[in-house]
């Protein structure tokens, strides 16, 4: 079993802010795998599904995000799962919107929810799509900046962002993150 976690915030007011492209893309592959079973458990919101007959669980902290590992750490301890079950998928500031960069393992870079993860998991030997979401503008400060809502330019390049990654999770889950990343990783201008 695959476990995709999707790194955001519950509550309306957060659902379409930078800081939730995580929920956003574990929410387009679930729509995609007709995934609809969702339910409250471990302090996340978990779906069951299928990804070319691997058994997958979507994940959505509901934590907050500076502490999304305790949720995780609570699903890797019951379904008795290894560290690098896991694929993290998450905002990153350092990449410009529209872009992506998956890796097979790191540092939180800085991210506070993948600190989380790392301190709950205590290995960083798990796949991560790494979504961007671009800098902050001048005199913006980093928490206003990823609890912004995109700017509709930048919502249109996530969206499709979100439809091309879609086979990307799928090809991590089918054939691992070694090959997605050399057939995945993308860059725009």
């Amino acid at each position: 079993m695959k476990v995709i976690v999707g790194l955001g915030n519950p509550g309306q007011e957060y659902s379409k802010t930078r800081h939730n492209v995580g929920f956003m893309m574990v929410d387009a592959l679930a729509e995609h795998l007709g995934i609809h079973n969702w339910k409250s458990k471990f302090d996340a919101q978990i779906a069951e599904g299928k990804i070319g007959g691997e058994p997958v669980l979507l994940v959505k902290p509901q934590t907050f995000m500076n502490l999304s590992g305790n949720a995780v750490g609570a699903i890797l301890r019951w379904y008795k799962l290894k560290v690098e079950d896991v694929i993290a998928i998450y905002d990153d500031m350092d990449i410009a919107v529209g872009n992506v960069k998956l890796k097979k393992r790191g540092s939180s870079g800085g991210h506070r929810g993948v600190e989380s993860l790392l301190v709950n998991l205590g290995k960083e030997e798990f796949p991560r799509v790494r979504i961007g979401i671009g800098r902050p503008l001048p005199g913006w400060a980093v928490v206003d900046h990823v609890l912004a809502k995109f700017p509709a330019e930048d919502q249109t390049a996530i969206d499709q962002l979100i439809v091309e990654l879609i086979p990307a999770i799928e090809y991590i889950v089918k054939q691992g993150i070694d090959k997605a990343m050399n057939g995945y990783n993308i860059k725009k201008k």
